[in-house]
């Protein structure tokens, strides 16, 4: 970056960085710090936004070498076609290998039980805990940041998880100038978070900068959908819409994606890069408060998710 960049962001010195700098300079090191500390490290991978600049920061991070982790995705069944897409198409293009653990398959056998509302999302604990043991990995990267909710504002950026994959707040370990314990138990792995300090805003200023793909739903478009708890969902297989909710072609963008059955629609017309980082700056609600429903089925609904080993 120049220096005449640099100052543009607010830094008097050539040499000092840019708060982008610093983030991309952090997450960075945490990638090299988790390769060079544990043997068998996954990146959770679904094709958003986060986990996109996640993948982005770790091909950086060991270029002109290949990334050496393997991608997991948990996958609910009811994904966004769209991002599924370009899940497939980023690793073959970067030639990773990706492992997919599947609640529809739990569910075909048996050992988990399709919920009335038609949610999968609090459906994913158990594939991914088992998948995370029998793949033997100790150290799994997601893509949480402390801003999007209050639970994921407790977790450090190496979090412990016991061998049964559960998380417990107050075994949380001090991380000071940036030293990170990643000393474990036979059995016990951790959770890495490489984007904890970043904001969304700060994810899409960095995806303008580095000229990062993304799926299209993050764009506005028009789109088929309907009304239910505050939000503008998808009709799908999943149980949308009953009788009494009405499909309407509506003009919108998603700020996060999950589940079909609890992910939200934003009404937008910002259909380029600029346009959504604006329309972030102005926003006075979190993404996940303002269109995840899963979040919103009990006060501390993800929290408890996240002490049974979700993300």
């Amino acid at each position: 970056m120049t220096t005449v960049a640099r100052a543009e962001e607010g830094t008097d010195s050539p040499y000092a960085l840019s708060h982008l700098d610093a983030l991309e300079s952090e997450a960075v090191h945490i990638f090299r710090e988790v390769a060079g500390e544990f043997e068998r490290p996954v990146i959770l991978f679904s094709g958003g936004k986060d986990s996109i600049v996640m993948l982005h920061l770790a091909l950086k991070a060991f270029a002109p070498a290949a990334v050496p982790f393997t991608l997991l995705h948990v996958d609910t069944g009811h994904n966004f076609p769209e991002v599924l897409e370009y899940r497939d198409r980023t690793v073959a293009r970067h030639a990773l290998r990706l492992h997919v653990a599947s609640v529809q398959d739990y569910i075909d056998r048996g050992v988990l039980k399709e919920r009335p509302d038609g949610t999968r999302n609090p459906l994913q604990t158990l594939p991914l805990t088992e998948k995370i043991q029998e793949g033997r990995f100790d150290a799994v990267f997601g893509g949480g940041r402390r801003d999007e909710e209050k639970a994921r504002a407790k977790e450090r950026v190496f979090s412990l998880r016991d061998e049964f994959s559960q998380w417990d707040p107050r075994r949380q370990r001090p991380e000071l100038w940036n030293l990170y314990n990643g000393r474990h138990a036979p059995g016990e792995h951790v959770r890495v978070f490489p984007l904890s300090n970043w904001t969304e805003l700060d994810v899409w200023q960095y995806i303008a900068r580095e000229g990062i793909e993304l799926p299209e739903i993050y764009y506005a478009h028009e789109r088929e959908v309907f009304r239910r708890g505050g939000m503008w969902l998808t009709a799908g297989e999943w149980g949308g819409p009953r009788d009494e909710e009405t499909v309407e072609k509506r003009l919108v963008r998603y700020r996060t994606v999950g589940d079909m059955s609890c992910t939200g629609a934003v009404d937008s017309d910002a259909t380029t890069l600029d346009a959504v980082i604006a329309e972030i700056a102005a926003s006075r609600l979190t993404e996940r408060g303002a269109t995840r429903a899963d979040d919103k089925l009990s006060e501390a609904a993800m929290e408890d998710r996240k002490r049974e080993g979700y993300f």
